[in-house]
């Protein structure tokens, strides 16, 4: 379940070059034009006449991520839509690629899941490839089989409580 609902403070510039801080709290979950219509009535309403200039002061709800002040709005839209759609996973592969979104959404494309742990992704590997008899089973070195996997072919991200596991491309 996909918790996040992010959104931007934009601040009115010319408001804030003189010493008034006046800006309005946005959902980033929703239609670039609608937030540019937002952006609109908040720079129409401000206490500073003729008020064309904003910025993004705050945001919330990104799960860490970093958004600069100058962030475009199409690229907060677009983060935005990942996250809601990709939670934890999301956030962690979009961390991962340093927020560059087409990597990222590649990265999803090679997702195997959220686990408790490496080792945990590990044993249910070795248990859908192999059967194992019972007998056999305290015999496997699972972190040892986990640190190999993660050497090469896969990598993981700690978010929300768990291990979201990730295949090289």
């Amino acid at each position: 379940m996909n918790n996040f609902e992010p959104r931007i403070y934009v601040a009115c510039l010319s408001s804030y070059n003189n010493g008034i801080l006046y800006g309005k709290w946005i959902s980033a979950d929703q239609p670039v034009d609608a937030i540019r219509d937002e952006i609109k009535i908040m720079l129409k309403a401000s206490p500073m006449r003729d008020a064309e200039e904003f910025s993004i002061h705050d945001y919330d709800d990104f799960g860490g991520l970093a958004l600069s002040e100058n962030e475009d709005i199409d690229t907060i839209v677009a983060i935005a839509a990942f996250i809601k759609e990709h939670g934890d996973a999301g956030v962690g592969i979009l961390d991962y690629h340093g927020n560059d979104l087409e990597s990222a959404k590649q990265g999803m494309e090679e997702y195997c899941g959220a686990y408790s742990s490496e080792v945990d992704f590990a044993r249910g590997l070795m248990e859908d490839c192999y059967e194992i008899p019972d007998y056999l089973v305290y015999y496997i070195d699972y972190e040892a089989f986990a640190r190999d996997l993660f050497i090469n072919d896969y990598f993981s991200v700690a978010r929300g409580g768990q291990v979201h596991v990730f295949r090289y491309i």
